[in-house]
């Protein structure tokens, strides 16, 4: 059993409850049931005997047992209850029963005569006498006839002779029986009782008293329809019975002289057994399907066989005193029940009963009808009272089977038809009552049975939202950013243009109020019919798929509206504060509670599994909005130019052709979005005219009148003005109508229709021009007499052109926007009911498979709103909400990846953070306080958000949002990163990642020094003013920025706190695990931070410049730079996130490499720091890229080698940092540096950086000490000459030595020390000396190698050696000038210097020998260490005669012999006589002998007498050798070559092997020394 709705009905809440109560279960008697009957028919009655009409009842009444008609306790061989006794009659149709002539009024009575004769007791009595006496035999009440149990109470309530008080009792009696469970489902023959009690109660009469008394009787009757409604017994109710007392209830309700309790209180009845009548309906269909029946076929014969008819103001039941029933009432005869065959009729007796078949849905229609017909507004016997009476009862049976309704053709042609059409019109009333009740019936009837009403729930939303949808510019408020609202439409989607009316036959357009009354346009409403209109809205967008069912039913449909895009858009712009301007203050709430509901909706079903089976394809939806879409847009360009609107149609396909009339006319006439006045001028034009005729073949005139035919055409465009153009379309329009055999009755040819269609339009004109006069109006009269003798030569039929006039004049001929009376209405309905068919049923989408369109369409003006609320909203619980949904709006775009809307909701969000902004707040006050350990930076960023509570929200919501969404956005990205940007100059967050997790070894990102540091032993939380003054004082006297204030202080640590609630470290641990291709919009957007240096051609090549770089540029000094850390935190963030894995390097690693390319190209114009790291990014991406092309070593070496001097050394650790890195890692990268020109450029530029030259020196040794492959002759030379660099450096180390010599010669001996200044640049020089003469032994394999020549191999790879060697053999610092100078003696005497096939070998004279002791001859040299220099001179010399006769043999066969030899000579002569030494005048002699010697001994030397005669070689150099000599040696030659007799030649043959053995024996031991020397270094 249903319960009653009491939700709708503000009064007797508790009474209804109550009532409700007593329906549910049946109360148990606790004394004897016979005992209690007998008792109510005693209490009947008494009441009766008290009144005059009884008061001289027959004993036998008292009594019991006796009377006038008697039954039997089984009501065997007895008139059957309700039929006519054998003394009764029955009164025609209309009447009711009476008594036969025999017995007299008086008698009926049971009056008595004046003398005390006795009468006959009256019916009424005798029949409780009856019962009593029967129920003295009957001992289970239950077994009782229920039709005799109830005969003589119903005849008490039938009687109109009963009182009020009477009738009430027996009402209170039949009442208890029902509710004690004395009559109940297994009462016998209860279906004929229920009928008899139906009939009685629905036809109770009775003399009206007291209004109270009688109004008592009257809410007894209701008590007692509504128990038995809803009781056990109710389903046995037939149609006509339910109709009867559906009716009584209703007739209650509407009969307005009846008080407002008691009507109120009907109402209250007639809702709870409509429940219950509605609630069957649903079991009907149970019981049907169950029997395979269907349930509108079986009761299509009777739904016309029952009928309601409620009296407003009728007749009453209550009569007045003493009257009798008139013949308008209902007949008695109901109560009968008659055999089959016939009705009864006087002295019949029942012999058999007709069997009662219970209630359907004959009865349930009727009273759906009636209650439908109660609303109707053009009804003026229907007050407003009663259509809500109506309407609150319509709203109950929609809220228990409106679902049911639909399914049955029968009720849902009433809902489609007849109640859309009523509650449509009632939605425009201004009275609130009927207002609210209609828009809470139309809610109702929408939720229950949209599925059948898919135009008409167009038509309601479309008025709402032409209503509620403000056309406003949103304010702009303080303090609010205008992108926050940017998507909240300003209009609806497709609001239609006002319709034109020139040239319509009108002069003034129809009133705007008259058009909204009949609900043609939205216009102004009241703020509480605005608020009242919210209301139902959001309640409709509470149904969870209603939204859902709007986009597929609607959005995606080419012929709809975009009904859900409208609703979404209405909601947003009324949630906004500005709407409760012009609605009431609810409004806003309301609309903001709907669509955070409507997002909730689609949040809800996001982990749903996707249902498709029966709903339509989400991609063909897709296709059909786009189609839609382009068509719109067609649509909009040929309202503005129709030539232009035509080919954008055919381009995108939605026509054949412009040449395709066909096609283009059937488009005209299948849209309602085009303009008509344009669509009737541009069809009548000469050019369109085969337009034109397609246009009017598509109409079928068959069987109409001219008139008729012209008003279907003229509904679809409208006439243009000039006559030329209405000509054609009129003859085209002749053409067509005549096309029908069946129109030419009326007229005879194509002519007669061209004139007749030419006069309507003028008598149109005529007959509803407002300017015209209406006694100037043209007559009928007037109209024939313009037609005759047009119809082919005769008179048109006079009937004919009568209907046609009356026509016009009552009807105008118009576009039906145009309209102002009903007719607009109906129109539109009627063209409504006709497109129901073809548009189908909606679709209810109880499914997630198109959340994912929706949300993409709509969700612009949902994250505005949430926004703008945020920003603008007080209350913690509207926040609550918001933040809720942003979450979802977030979870949803992710879940869908609508990239745009979750970059949206970032960018909102960042606004609200104030994190985001592109010039943050100044750090140059930024002060660090140190408490306890701990430090804090106050920041006028971090003061400022720990002031702003909604900021600090809006930034905890925006990460959240972030969360776990990582993937899908995209420019949300720039917000996020310039967030993370400011936090970090602020020290608000570290780096991402610590050294180890992020690969890098480097430092972390340095900041800008604070401007002050200040250390408290604790926070004062008590600070005076006095103190507080000193302390500002103080720093403004110091030039100091004032301390921070401890409010400040507060205000920075709940910045902190909400930083740290924001749990970034997530966000950062998800961006690591994503899939490269997902990052790079966020590599795009740290990239972007970046600014764009390259002003010009980014593509420059840059040229090395020349060092040292003037410091000047255009005669001004260059200011230095400002360091911005948040470069280097983008700059170091990207090299991570691309250093991640190899996938991301290859995909992001191009980027990455221009970007630091370009900062090093613009080095001169950023901070030392920021090019410093971003070398080092460089080359360690370059170490995880080398395979790839988009950055190779050369580029980034020539970048490096390219920067000013200056710039090189402040980047000197991080340059060589990160080539030292580099070159340790995989064997081709290595190899490509080493190779490389740039490196050296580099290493040498660093030579004198005093950080990084041991560095250097590393890299050098590691490339030098490698494998044989890591020198190459790419790089030899430049390794040879950054080796003899470093060795040169070693100069610094004579002071050294020299001050040890002074100290020495003053007797203070110390030993060496191994610290003293210059130690490592020494040992450096040092280890650089022997590198070099290490690499010699690499030389012979370089030039097998080697694509040159034999001789310029041998220079280009032996030279640069000897040229080392031999410059550092003049080095300062005597340690590696005597190294370097035993290393040249080694490297020359080596085997491999010589060669047979060339003689550039000989170039270790001219080239090294010679130079070196050149320089050691210069006074400068020599003052570099004058101590030592000598000793040098003297190594020289001996090494220069050494080499010399080392390759003697070798030297002797070349042409060049003499020459060198006079050259040596010529060097021996400025060595003697360089004055700088007693050493080398010892020296040089004894060296000179040695050489002579052997080159005596071994035949090179020869007297000239000696020689033979073709040996003029060694006469010219016998001759030319003592010529020399003689300058500086003149007795030389007399104590080698004395001139001897002939017996002492042997001896001096001996002397001469003595001294080339001593010669050998002392080369031998100078060689030993080198050898050992060497190892000591190393």
């Amino acid at each position: 059993m249903a319960t009653t709705t009491t939700a709708q009905h503000p009064f007797e809440p508790r009474l209804q409850l109550h009532r409700d109560a007593e329906l549910r279960a049946p109360i148990s008697v606790a004394i004897d049931p016979v005992a209690l009957v007998t008792s109510e028919c005693i209490t009947v009655t008494s009441a009766m005997r008290k009144n005059a009409r009884w008061a001289q009842s027959s004993v036998a009444a008292i009594l019991g047992g006796g009377g006038g008609s008697g039954y039997d306790s089984n009501g065997h061989n007895t008139p059957a209850p309700g039929s006519l006794s054998p003394g009764l009659t029955r009164k025609g149709p209309g009447g009711i029963g009476r008594l036969d002539g025999e017995v007299g009024l008086a008698g009926r009575w049971g009056l008595r005569g004046k003398k005390g004769k006795s009468i006959q007791d009256n019916p009424l009595m005798a029949a409780f006498a009856k019962l009593r006496g029967d129920l003295q035999v009957c001992k289970d009440i239950t077994t009782f006839d229920t039709p005799s149990l109830l005969h003589p109470f119903l005849q008490v309530i039938r009687s109109s002779s009963t009182s009020g008080p009477i009738t009430s009792l027996a009402l209170i009696a039949i009442t208890k029986f029902f509710a004690y469970n004395l009559v109940n489902k297994q009462s016998p023959r209860l279906p004929l009782a229920m009928q008899l009690l139906s009939s009685a109660i629905t036809h109770c009469r009775f003399e009206a008293s007291d209004s109270a008394q009688d109004e008592v009787v009257l809410l007894r009757i209701l008590k007692l329809m509504e128990m038995m409604i809803s009781g056990p017994g109710g389903e046995m109710l037939s149609d006509e019975s339910v109709c009867e007392m559906m009716e009584t209830g209703l007739s209650m309700c509407c009969q307005m002289r009846l008080s407002e309790m008691l009507r109120r209180t009907a109402e209250m009845c007639m809702v709870t057994m409509c429940q219950t009548v509605f609630e069957r309906l649903k079991h009907l269909e149970l019981e049907a399907d169950a029997a395979g029946e269907n349930l509108e076929d079986e009761s299509k014969g009777e739904m016309e066989s029952v009928k309601m008819a409620p009296a407003a103001d009728g007749e009453n039941i209550v009569n007045a005193p003493g009257a009798e029933r008139t013949s308008d009432e209902k007949p008695a005869d109901r109560m009968t029940i008659s055999p089959e065959g016939g009705e009864g009729t006087a002295g019949d007796e029942v012999t058999e009963e007709v069997p009662i078949k219970p209630y359907s849905l004959p009865s349930i229609r009727e009273l759906l009808r009636v209650l439908v017909e109660l609303l109707d507004p053009h009804d003026k016997t229907h007050t407003d009272t009663m259509r809500v009476m109506a309407m609150r009862i319509i709203d109950v049976a929609f809220e228990v089977a409106g679902p049911s309704i639909a399914k049955h053709p029968s009720l849902a042609d009433l809902a489609r038809d007849n109640l859309c059409r009523y509650l449509f019109q009632l939605v425009r009333s201004d009275t609130m009552t009927i207002l609210q009740e209609s828009l809470r019936v139309t809610g109702t009837l929408l939720a229950t049975t949209r599925g059948v009403l898919k135009l008409q729930q167009e038509l309601f939303l479309s008025y709402l939202v032409a209503c509620l949808h403000p056309q406003v510019e949103i304010p702009r408020e303080p303090g609010v950013d205008p992108l926050l609202y940017e998507g909240v439409p300003q209009a609806p989607r497709l609001v239609k243009p006002p319709p034109s009316q020139s040239g319509s036959g009108r002069s003034t357009p129809v009133p705007v109020k008259e058009r909204q009354k009949l609900g043609l346009e939205g216009g102004s409403r009241r703020p509480d019919a605005r608020e009242a209109m919210v209301e139902c809205v959001g309640a409709l967008s509470r149904i969870p798929s209603f939204m859902v069912e709007l986009y597929v039913n609607y959005d995606c449909d080419v012929d709809r509206t975009d009904l859900c895009e409208d609703l979404v858009g209405l909601l947003s712009r009324n949630a906004f504060p500005d709407s409760a301007t012009w609605s009431t203050t609810n409004v806003p709430p309301l609309c903001l509670d709907a669509l955070l509901g409507y997002v909730n909706f689609i949040f809800e079903r996001l982990d749903d599994v996707p249902k498709t089976e029966g709903f339509p394809d989400p991609e063909k939806l897709q296709d059909q909005r786009k189609l839609k879409q382009v068509i719109v847009e067609g649509i909009k360009k040929f309202n503005e130019n129709p030539k232009k609107g035509i080919i954008f149609l055919a381009q995108h396909g939605i026509i054949d052709g412009v040449d395709n009339a066909q096609s283009i006319a059937q488009f005209l006439k299948g849209t309602s979005r085009v303009d008509k006045k344009l669509l009737g001028e541009y069809i009548s034009k000469k050019q369109n005219g085969e337009i034109l005729k397609e246009f009017m073949g598509m109409f079928d005139f068959t069987g109409k009148r001219v008139d008729e035919a012209l008003r279907e055409m003229l509904e679809t465009f409208r006439l243009p003005g000039e006559s030329q153009l209405i000509e054609r379309i009129v003859v085209e329009f002749s053409d067509k109508y005549c096309e029908s055999e069946e129109n030419l009755k009326d007229v005879a040819d194509k002519d007669a229709v061209f004139v007749l269609s030419y006069a309507i339009i003028m008598l149109n004109t005529d007959q509803h021009n407002p300017n015209m006069k209406s006694g100037t109006r043209m007559k009928l009269e007037d109209f024939s007499r313009n037609l005759r003798g047009v119809n082919a030569g005769r008179d048109f039929d006079p009937e004919y052109l009568k209907l046609i006039y009356e026509t016009i004049k009552y009807n105008e001929i118009i576009l039906p926007e145009e309209h102002d009376n009903r007719h607009a209405f109906d129109y539109a309905w009627k063209e409504l009911l006709h497109k129901t068919d073809s548009a189908g049923e909606m679709a209810i989408c109880k499914t997630n498979i198109y959340d994912a369109q929706m949300f993409a369409s709509t969700w612009k003006p949902v994250v505005a709103t949430l926004s703008y609320v945020f920003m603008s909203a007080t209350d913690d619980a509207v926040f609550s909400r918001v933040i809720t949904g942003f979450d979802q709006c977030a979870r949803i775009a992710a879940k869908y990846q609508i990239t745009e809307a979750l970059d949206h909701i970032v960018r909102c969000l960042s606004t609200i953070s104030t994190l985001g902004t592109d010039n943050p707040p100044s750090t140059a006050l930024n002060t660090e306080i140190q408490v306890n350990g701990n430090s804090v930076m106050v920041s006028e960023l971090a003061v400022k958000f720990g002031r702003d509570f909604k900021a600090q929200l809006g930034t905890v919501v925006l990460f959240r949002v972030i969360t776990g969404n990582e993937a899908v956005m995209k420019d949300g990205w720039n917000h996020i990163v310039r967030t993370w940007l400011n936090l970090f100059v602020n020290s608000l967050i570290p780096p991402f990642f610590s050294p180890s997790q992020s690969g890098l070894d480097i430092t972390q990102i340095p900041l800008q020094t604070p401007s002050v540091v200040i250390e408290r032993t604790q926070v004062s939380k008590d600070v005076g003013l006095f103190s507080t003054l000193s302390s500002y004082l103080s720093s403004y006297a110091s030039d100091e920025p004032p301390e921070p204030s401890d409010e400040e202080l507060d205000s920075t640590l709940c910045t902190v706190d909400c930083v740290n609630a924001c749990y970034l470290g997530d966000v950062f641990a998800n961006i690591m695990e994503l899939d490269s291709s997902f990052l790079q919009p966020l590599v795009d957007a740290l990239l972007r931070q970046v600014p764009d240096l390259d002003d010009e051609d980014p593509n420059v090549v840059i040229v090395k410049p020349d060092y040292p770089s003037s410091p000047l540029i255009n005669g001004a000094v260059r200011k230095s730079p400002t360091y911005n850390p948040a470069l280097v935190y983008v700059l170091e963030f990207t090299t991570c996130l691309v250093l991640r894995d190899a996938k991301t390097t290859l995909a992001h690693g191009k980027a990455l490499a221009e970007v630091l390319t370009g900062i090093l190209r613009n080095a001169t114009r950023l901070h030392p720091i920021v090019v410093s790291r971003s070398i080092y990014y460089m080359f360690v991406l370059l170490e995880h890229s080398h395979e790839h092309s988009f950055l190779r070593a050369p580029l980034a070496l020539h970048s490096v080698a390219a920067l000013e001097k200056s710039v090189l050394n402040e980047s000197a650790l991080l340059v060589v940092k990160s080539l030292s890195k580099c070159i340790k890692g995989p064997p081709a990268l290595r190899r490509e540096i080493i190779n490389s020109p740039d490196l050296w450029v580099v290493l040498r530029g660093l030579l004198h950086n005093k950080e990084a030259v041991a560095d250097v020196f590393g890299i050098l040794e590691s490339i030098t000490a490698a494998a044989p492959t890591s020198v190459t002759a790419d790089n030899y030379v430049a390794v040879v000459s950054l080796l003899s660099d470093f060795a040169s450096e070693a100069a610094a180390g004579a002071a050294y030595e020299q001050k040890q010599d002074k100290l020495a010669r003053k007797g203070k001996i110390q030993k060496k020390s191994t610290d003293y200044p210059g130690v490592e640049v020494v040992s450096r020089g040092t280890r650089a000396a022997s590198m070099i003469y290490a690499l010699s032994s690499r030389v012979p394999e370089l030039i097998s190698q080697s694509h040159l020549e034999k001789n310029e191999a041998w220079t280009t790879y032996w030279l640069p050696i000897f040229h080392s060697l031999s410059t550092q053999s003049t080095n300062p610092c005597r340690e590696v000038r005597n190294l370097a100078l035993g290393f040249l003696r080694q490297s020359l005497l080596s085997p491999e210097v010589t060669s047979d096939s060339h003689r550039e070998w000989t170039a270790i004279f001219g080239d090294v020998l010679f130079p070196l002791i050149g320089r050691l001859l210069k006074p400068e040299v020599f003052q570099g260490d004058p101590k030592g220099m000598s000793d040098t001179r003297v190594q020289a010399a001996t090494l220069l005669c050494k080499i010399f006769l080392h390759y003697l043999v070798m030297l002797s066969e070349w042409e060049g012999m003499l020459d060198l030899w006079l050259r040596i000579l010529d060097i021996m002569d400025r060595l003697m006589n360089s004055g700088q030494g007693d050493h080398l005048v010892e020296a040089v002699p004894e060296s000179l002998k040695n050489v002579l010697l052997v080159m005596a001994s071994g035949g090179f030397l020869v007297r000239p007498e000696e020689c033979a005669d073709d040996e003029s070689a060694k006469m010219e150099l016998w001759m030319q050798t003592w010529k020399r000599l003689e300058r500086f040696l003149p007795d030389l030659k007399e104590e080698l070559f004395p001139p001897l007799p002939e017996e002492t030649e042997p001896e001096k043959v001996v002397v001469v092997e003595e001294k080339k053995n001593s010669v050998e024996e002392v080369a031998t031991t100078e060689a030993q020394e080198v050898k050992a020397a060497s190892a000591d270094i190393d």
